[in-house]
């Protein structure tokens, strides 16, 4: 395979993360498409041997205000189709869901800050088991939901939240969460909120931050396994 990853990003902030230095590691190009300012739907849905779908801002159901959504959910569409090994993380998933018939909705509430994740016995038998609540926790951006989509193993869930982490096939990793998240990165992610949180109840800028410092480094390390696990699977799996 040609070992080009096509990064989605929708707010620059909201990178990679972790992600990017478990490619760099295997010798894999990275290739960022930023939303709003190159075409969605210039690359070709099959070329690239990974696509990954970031998180943002905006809803995965709010196709009027966001035109952009929809060149992106045909992408997903085709790419799916085709077999192609694929990821998302929050916004991405549910766009991954989307594409899959499942409804995604608004939350009662939103789900921000740190705790850790559930897993179902098929999270155990995955590479999300370096995510497991015993181990570390978990970042929670997020005001939408998913159902899980017909065929997809449900991987991981919170309290506040069922659908933590799905797999569809051997190819497709959907994450609402964000296990991507570095800690020596996430001020501008409390830059970048700012106004979503001073309208959220309960949510202090001042916690959020001393939560990242004090749980990121795990998770870090989960991710590096984690994403490693799944990178290295899915590259023997599709020559």
């Amino acid at each position: 395979m040609n070992r080009e990853a096509l990064a989605i990003r929708h707010v620059h902030f909201e990178d990679l993360g972790s992600l990017e230095p478990v490619l760099g590691q295997r010798a894999w190009s990275v290739r960022y498409l930023d939303v709003g300012v190159a075409r969605v739907d210039a690359p070709k849905p099959e070329g690239q041997a990974l696509t990954v779908v970031l998180g943002g801002p905006i809803s995965a159901i709010d196709d009027v205000s966001y035109p952009t959504l929809k060149p992106l959910l045909t992408l997903l569409e085709k790419r799916i189709a085709a077999g192609r090994p694929t990821l998302g993380i929050c916004l991405g998933a549910q766009l991954i869901a989307r594409v899959l018939g499942a409804r995604v909705h608004t939350m009662n509430r939103k789900e921000i800050g740190w705790s850790p994740l559930a897993l179902t016995e098929a999270g155990h038998r995955s590479p999300v088991r370096h995510f497991d609540g015993a181990r570390t926790s978990m970042l929670h951006w997020h005001g939408d939901t998913f159902d899980l989509p017909a065929g997809a193993v449900r991987l991981a869930s919170t309290s506040a939240c069922e659908n933590q982490a799905f797999a569809w096939g051997s190819n497709v990793l959907a994450f609402q969460c964000h296990p991507e998240i570095r800690s020596d990165r996430f001020e501008p992610w409390l830059i970048g909120h700012a106004s979503e949180i001073a309208a959220t109840p309960g949510i202090d800028v001042v916690q959020l931050r001393a939560d990242t410092e004090r749980y990121g480094p795990a998770l870090e390390r989960a991710a590096h396994d984690a994403f490693g696990e799944w990178l290295d699977a899915m590259t023997a799996s599709n020559g």
